[in-house]
């Protein structure tokens, strides 16, 4: 029975090989920064105040320039289409039917081309390589494919230590051995109902957007070549590419309240705080609690978050510390496995659901009416910080 969207998970659980669960639910060396996205919420209480008339509530949310039904939004998924058959395509699909933003992954299986068909206003996330010959010509392809939104993952400047997925028996490029064969081979839904429906349909996948130029497949040994050459990529590129881009500049993976300053001085339309789903330095604080700082430095920059969002009350909390919109990767992901194009819409309704409730048990109308005053949090001495009445 799937009654939240962390009961997705325990569904796509059942259905993927071993290798690609951990692939999705793993994260760097000892799980910290992927934990600590989950406690920062454990940290915080609601006060709820009553009495207010909460009758015609909206939970729509702008974010640059338009009007969203949702202050949720589906974060970018490397792969997705090797979990879910037409995976990117599913994903873009329910977000457009739900009017919520979707970022498609750079390191995703299908072409950028079709995946804005499916959703003109899906957002476009770049794995950008150090190389400005390069960077030009992938920047002019997102152009021409017609993203209005580009989206810079800055914090993969090198090479993660993901030793679950390692011992979870995935690898980029994908090797095959015998435990992969027998791990695939004992999740027959997933084998003949994704794999190898896209090997008859579509051919190998191939990494089709990590460049201007198709990309390697997914078993190539070039693969490593095409994602391992991202730690010249520094401040003068985003300089660089502010003048390129004539559409929305989003900055992915910031921490840093010097790097937000720096992404709002060079003219970015956002930033998403993140580490990466805990994914690429352990023990890197969460986004959520990176957003007070972070606030005071972003001005009328577009303020995101990501990172262990699986409630509703999880989004009033950000929204209260002051992001103006968050996004959520691994449930809609899982929720693509367990039922395609229908399972993610019911996590978004689901998650919809929550927030709309949410918001009337708080004593609020709309998602702009959220603020501090909703927050009680635990003081760094332990004490507790009572939210004004």
């Amino acid at each position: 029975m799937i009654l939240n969207v962390d009961d997705f998970e325990i569904a796509a659980r059942k259905k993927l090989p071993r290798p690609l669960f951990g692939y999705i639910a793993g994260a760097a060396e000892t799980n910290s920064a992927f934990a600590d996205n989950r406690t920062i919420f454990s940290e915080m209480r609601l006060v709820p105040h009553v009495l207010r008339g909460v009758e015609g509530r909206s939970i729509g949310a702008p974010l640059m320039g338009r009007m969203w039904d949702a202050p949720f939004g589906i974060a970018p998924m490397g792969i997705s289409a090797l979990m879910a058959y037409d995976g990117d395509l599913v994903l873009a699909r329910a977000a457009a039917t739900a009017n919520v933003p979707f970022i498609l992954s750079g390191s995703s299986l299908t072409p950028m081309e079709r995946v804005v068909e499916a959703f003109p206003d899906a957002w476009f996330q770049a794995y950008l390589p150090g190389e400005d010959d390069r960077i030009r010509a992938l920047v002019d392809r997102v152009a021409r494919a017609g993203f209005k939104t580009l989206v810079l993952t800055a914090d993969t400047a090198v090479l993660a230590n993901r030793e679950n997925n390692l011992r979870a028996g995935f690898s980029t490029p994908l090797r095959i051995s015998p435990r992969l064969i027998a791990d695939f081979g004992i999740k027959p839904r997933w084998l003949l109902g994704t794999f190898l429906r896209t090997l008859v349909s579509k051919g190998m996948p191939h990494f089709e957007n990590s460049d201007a130029e198709r990309g390697a497949p997914i078993m190539s040994q070039r693969a490593v070549r095409d994602f391992g050459r991202k730690d010249h990529l520094n401040w003068d590129h985003v300089a660089n590419i502010r003048d390129q881009w004539k559409g929305d500049l989003v900055i992915k993976g910031v921490l840093a309240r010097g790097d937000v300053a720096r992404a709002r001085t060079l003219g970015c339309s956002g930033v998403i705080l993140s580490n990466h789903g805990g994914r690429q330095l352990d023990f890197a604080i969460s986004g959520v609690r990176a957003l007070s700082a972070a606030r005071s430095e972003a001005g009328s920059m577009a303020l995101m978050v990501d990172g262990g969002i699986r409630r509703g009350t999880d989004v009033m909390k950000a929204l209260a510390l002051g992001a103006d919109f968050v996004f959520v990767g691994r449930p809609m992901l899982f929720a693509a496995v367990v039922k395609g194009e229908s399972g993610v819409t019911k996590a978004i309704d689901i998650l919809r659901a929550e927030v709309r409730r949410d918001l009337g048990l708080l004593g609020l109308r709309s998602i702009e009416e959220i603020s501090e005053f909703v927050l009680e949090r635990a003081a760094d001495n332990g004490s507790v910080k009572h939210p004004n009445t």
